[in-house]
């Protein structure tokens, strides 16, 4: 499995990661910049060190040598967990009618846009005759306009739609893409939000 986004020993892509390991699953994890000696040093509390590849989801370098840097550690993928989101502050807190479209282009890019570039660049790992896998992100109800939430609310409601047009064409050759909203956890990434305590 390929598994993004552990910042934490807290995170839920961590514990992610540990459960897939205690049930028998390789795990390879992923981070970028300064990020990386983080998600290395969480990796030791793993009950397995897992090796950490850099992929920065908006690199285009990045997602074309996935397949061929993910080869050093697998022979193939089962399953990608995507839990990665970020929106610039000004995207974030109330400040919905303001934000500049560079903010909210790189929200909706690393939010939702993501999904899909990570799902085909890890592909040719992950299907072939005979094989199924699957795709899982993490989510955040969109269903409705949370406070504060703003342009991060909006990339949701499009990762979630990523997640189904994803589906329609993926399930046919055996992968599965699915979406888990675990409600308002208190994680890394919902301190980064303004008002979550409001959620």
């Amino acid at each position: 499995l390929l598994v993004t986004g552990v910042l934490t020993d807290q995170s839920i892509a961590f514990h992610v990661a540990k459960l897939a390991q205690q049930e028998g699953a390789t795990v390879v994890l992923s981070s970028f910049g300064r990020a990386m000696s983080i998600t290395q040093r969480i990796s030791k509390r793993l009950p397995a060190e897992a090796p950490v590849i850099e992929l920065d989801v908006t690199s285009p370098e990045h997602l074309d040598g996935l397949a061929d840097e993910l080869r050093t550690h697998v022979d193939g993928i089962d399953g990608v967990l995507h839990s990665i989101g970020f929106a610039p502050e000004a995207a974030l807190g109330g400040n919905f009618l303001n934000t500049a479209w560079e903010d909210v282009a790189t929200a909706v890019h690393v939010s939702a846009y993501s999904l899909k570039a990570l799902t085909v660049a890890c592909l040719p790992l992950m299907v072939g005759e005979g094989r199924t896998s699957s795709v899982v992100g993490l989510d955040f109800d969109a269903q409705v306009a949370w406070p504060k939430y703003d342009w991060m609310g909006v990339a949701k409601a499009a990762f979630e739609s990523t997640a189904r047009y994803l589906a329609r064409d993926l399930g046919p050759q055996g992968v599965r893409v699915n979406l888990v909203a675990a409600g308002p956890i208190k994680t890394t990434a919902a301190k980064s939000i303004p008002g979550f305590d409001a959620f």
